[in-house]
């Protein structure tokens, strides 16, 4: 048995040709031979079939795509063989052509001969069949699955052709060089190799024209200059010199044997936090974690800190994380769970795992809706790295499991106040407690930080303070931050007279006075900077930007702010981003309720709420312009949409918890006008679980306030929000509710939004004339309103169910009225989504080449708009109208890129686009 992957896979036999119908089992066995004699980890596997995002049940259907390759592999040569967590194919790597193209390649390399190191790279090429797995690899895989051995042929190519000008066949390899250079413009190897034949035969001036040509291509599009080679060979042919080396190298990289780039990216995640300066100490604990490094290159290793508030699990683990980060070279995760933050709620898995998508680079729209297939595809990023994933301050076990690698040699430290022993039962967790420091350790400590001279020279204050401090690293950091500016004496009698006022702090354990170290910490600041650190303790969490602090009469927010990060009061972990260990806000937020008044503490917090509702309302209404408006007033910042996007991309754990905090304090019309303004934003990043919890939050906030307006839009937006999630009977209700709350508040447009979205959901249950009913009466609402952006929309509705009921040419009438209209109003998603009606019209009426025209259009547009489900569609009707019109091959072609985007969003209608091309 042979196999083929150089082209079209194919595999012989000596009954005759093999046929692997589906595209999955051609991938599968594709993926095995070019790991020949290695095993490749099923969530790989998985990762790779579907094309980076694996459907929920993934793995049941890859054993049995297993099982039938096994079963049309029927040569005792061939043995196909599963571990349990892995698959294996083991044959000669002669019978496969990748393999013996690869061995052939080596080999002419070798010699040294051009006229016979030539023939042999001619041999070697003559295996290739066409573009490697032709029929297979979809747009996503080709460039992970076989980049390499595509970059290999060129190479090889470029080998062959500098034999052949370097014997004299230079006329021989123009036509070749003359369709690589123009298909690989900036590769300058084969411009060289051009000009050296265009030279040699006596077309000197062409050879200079390319090199201009190139030249000006690469000032105007990349500001650089041609590579030295190049300028050398180009002075040579000025010259009339004959050349007297290759102008660029063609010694390739070492032949692959299979290919590398199997991850999703290059980029490689660094979220570890800033080391602490001066760490000492730990020694056994350190030790402990070092002996895990030996098991996380065989398996996945998950190890839990854990230990009381304060006592250094985070320090701990981030400083040995960054001590051995270079052994994890594909990158560290990092994410706070916030599980015992008193004035956040604990970090969601889902966002968690969310998070770490994006720090993998999966683009929002390649992010399934459902949080399990979130967690499948997260481990199947993993899987096959070696990464370092830092999960700090969990609750308990539950919070942690979706966030833990499968197979693959990682490595996961858990910090936690909690034991998590349901991790180490269940998933083989090593458990490191953490204690408090000794003595010696404290001292050190101390040592590392105010110098040992000065530690020695004041032995009785030194053993005050660590005394007073009781061992918690915590409380060592910030005395010795006040120790730096004051006598070590000072400082201990100012801790022993703190001590006796204050009970032990709430948040500490095993009677640590830590309360006493902060207050006395806290009594040390300028008065503005005491103000603004109980400010911090009334945010919403987890960290913030000076912009959502209310200016200061005296010093400037910053100056604060550098005050309070140098009494290790505050951390920023980013540049312009602070934020401070749970128990510092804690006690700042005590220290709030002490000092501040309830109106002053209300008025602050209000501020704060403002700062983010106000900006938000800017970059929504940057962000989608078309939208309703609130009764509010922007900010000049975010200045454009590219800002607005950035703005809630890093404030968006602050916009969640500021909703919730919202919702809670009883600031209902800041958490319902929030709500509204997150939508857009998490709809287009495909954050269905944070939409409908917000959603969920402004509601019930707009309904105690009696806001019916405002409980309108979050019952719209609820509807569309478990439209998402495919809740239809929940979108149902939503909007029935949207359109009487409307309804009784009197605007005829926002009714308008009310029918429109009735009759989507009526058109997704099957109810074709319901539909039209209430896009008809939204049409005539926008119409009297003089909504005409709404107007097109609701024509193009009717256009589309007119088309569902069979009469097409109303269709058609309908939809130019709404194309003429998106057209005047320049709005490209409405024209887009119009072609697509007409196109899908003019399919069923046979006019076959307009439909075509329709649909291009309409692709074309969508891809303007980066609305992918909609290009999807587009092309899903392309195709059949290609398959219509008698071009099977075309309709293929285009099925395939439809369902590339269907299967990258999860979507139900890829299962359509799949049984088509069977």
């Amino acid at each position: 048995m042979r196999f083929r992957l150089l082209g079209p896979l194919t595999i012989d036999s000596t009954g005759g040709p093999v046929v692997l119908r589906r595209r999955r089992e051609r991938c599968l066995l594709a993926v095995l031979l070019l790991h020949n004699h290695a095993p490749v980890p099923v969530e790989r596997l998985v990762y790779l079939l579907w094309d980076g995002e694996p459907v929920p049940t993934a793995r049941q259907l890859l054993h049995s795509h297993v099982s039938r390759v096994r079963g049309a592999l029927k040569d005792p040569a061939v043995t196909l063989s599963s571990t349990g967590t892995s698959y294996q194919i083991d044959v000669d790597d002669d019978v496969i052509d990748a393999r013996r193209f690869g061995a052939m390649v080596t080999a002419a390399r070798a010699v040294t001969d051009p006229a016979a190191r030539g023939a042999l790279l001619r041999d070697a090429l003559a295996l290739w069949r066409g573009d490697a797995l032709d029929d297979t690899v979809s747009a996503w895989l080709r460039p992970r699955l076989v980049g390499d051995l595509d970059e290999l042929r060129l190479v090889a190519t470029e080998e062959w052709l500098d034999c052949e000008i370097t014997v004299g066949r230079h006329a021989e390899a123009l036509p070749e060089l003359t369709r690589l250079t123009a298909a690989h413009p900036t590769r300058e190897g084969l411009l060289g190799l051009s000009m050296r034949a265009l030279h040699a035969a006596g077309r000197s001036i062409e050879a200079l024209a390319a090199y201009r040509r190139h030249q000006q291509r690469l000032a105007q599009e990349f500001g650089l200059d041609p590579g030295p080679d190049l300028q050398r060979l180009h002075l040579a042919v000025l010259r009339g010199q004959p050349p007297t080396a290759t102008p660029v190298t063609t010694q390739a990289p070492p032949t692959p044997l299979m290919p590398t780039p199997l991850v999703p990216t290059p980029l490689v995640p660094a979220q570890l936090p800033a080391a602490l300066r001066g760490f000492t100490g730990r020694d056994a604990e350190l030790a402990r974690l070092d002996a895990l490094l030996a098991q996380a290159g065989r398996q996945t290793v998950i190890c839990t800190v854990a230990g009381t508030a304060g006592v250094g699990k985070t320090t701990l683990v981030v400083h040995w994380a960054h001590q051995v980060a270079a052994r994890f070279p594909d990158g560290q995760l990092y994410v706070n769970l916030r599980g015992f933050d008193r004035t956040a709620p604990p970090t969601d898995p889902a966002e968690a795992v969310r998070g770490f998508l994006d720090a993998l680079d999966v683009p929002p729209q390649r992010v399934p809706a459902g949080f399990d297939a979130q967690v499948a595809l997260f481990r199947s990023r993993l899987a096959g790295r070696r990464m370092l994933v830092v999960l700090d301050n969990a609750r308990d076990s539950d919070q942690v499991r979706p966030l833990l690698p499968g197979a693959g040699g990682s490595l996961v430290l858990v910090t936690s106040r909690n034991e998590l022993s349901g991790l180490h039962t269940a998933e083989g967790a090593e458990p490191l407690p953490l204690d408090l420091l000794t003595t010696a350790d404290a001292r050190r400590l101390l040592a590392a930080r105010l110098g040992a001279a000065r530690v020695a020279a004041e032995p009785a204050a030194v053993e005050e303070v660590v005394a007073a401090c009781a061992g918690l690293p915590l409380a060592l950091a910030i005395v010795a931050a006040r120790a730096a500016h004051a006598p070590l004496e000072e400082v201990a009698v100012s801790l022993r007279n703190a001590g006796r006022q204050l009970d032990a702090f709430t948040g500490a354990e095993r009677g640590t006075d830590a309360r006493a170290v902060l207050s006395w910490s806290y009594a040390a600041l300028s008065p503005a900077a005491a103000r603004l650190f109980r400010l911090i303790g009334l945010h919403p969490g987890p960290d913030f930007t000076a912009d959502c602090l209310p200016a200061s009469t005296g010093p400037a927010v910053e100056e604060l702010l550098g005050e309070l990060t140098r009494a290790h009061l505050l951390t920023e972990p980013a540049p312009g981003r602070y934020t401070c260990h749970d128990l510092l806000r804690a006690y700042a937020g005590e220290q709030a309720v002490a000092v501040d008044s309830p109106a002053d503490r209300r008025a602050a917090q209000q501020r704060m709420l403002d700062h983010y509702l106000h900006t938000a309302y800017a970059g929504t209404r940057l962000l989608s312009p078309h939208r309703e408006t609130l009764d509010l007033d922007p900010p000049p910042q975010p200045a454009d949409a590219q800002q607005a996007l950035a703005w809630f991309t890093a404030e968006r754990p602050v916009l969640l918890a500021a909703v919730d905090q919202a919702e809670r304090l009883g600031f209902d019309a800041h958490a319902w006008q929030l709500a509204w303004c997150l939508a857009t934003f998490l709809d287009r990043q495909g954050l269905w679980r944070d939409w409908l919890h917000t959603s969920e939050a402004g509601l019930a906030a707009a309904e105690r306030l009696g806001d019916r307006r405002g409980a309108a839009h979050l019952h719209r937006l609820l509807a569309h929000a478990c439209l998402k999630v495919n809740r239809i009977d929940d979108a149902s209700s939503h909007a029935a509710r949207a359109l009487e709350l409307y309804e009784e508040v009197g605007d005829h447009v926002l009714q308008a939004q009310g029918h429109m979205n009735l009759g989507e959901i009526a058109a997704r249950r099957g109810h074709t004339v319901e539909g039209l009913r209430h896009v008809s009466q939204a049409r005539d609402l926008f119409r009297a309103a003089g909504g005409r952006n709404g107007e097109a929309n609701a024509l193009n509705a009717m256009g589309w169910l007119h088309a569902q009921l069979g009469d097409h040419r109303e269709a058609v009438t309908a939809c130019r009225q709404a194309l003429a209209l998106h057209q005047e109003l320049d709005n490209r998603q409405g024209e887009a989504e119009t072609w697509d009606t007409i196109g899908y019209a003019h399919h069923h009426l046979g006019e076959l080449a307009e439909a075509a025209a329709c649909f291009e259009r309409a692709v074309a547009l969508f891809r303007l708009t980066g609305d992918r489900d909609f290009e999807a569609d587009s092309l899903h009707h392309l195709g059949d109208t290609r398959l219509a019109a008698g071009d099977p091959d075309a309709a293929r072609d285009t099925w395939r890129r439809s369902l590339e985007i269907f299967e990258d969003l999860d979507h139900p209608d890829a299962t359509t686009v799949r049984a088509k091309l069977l």
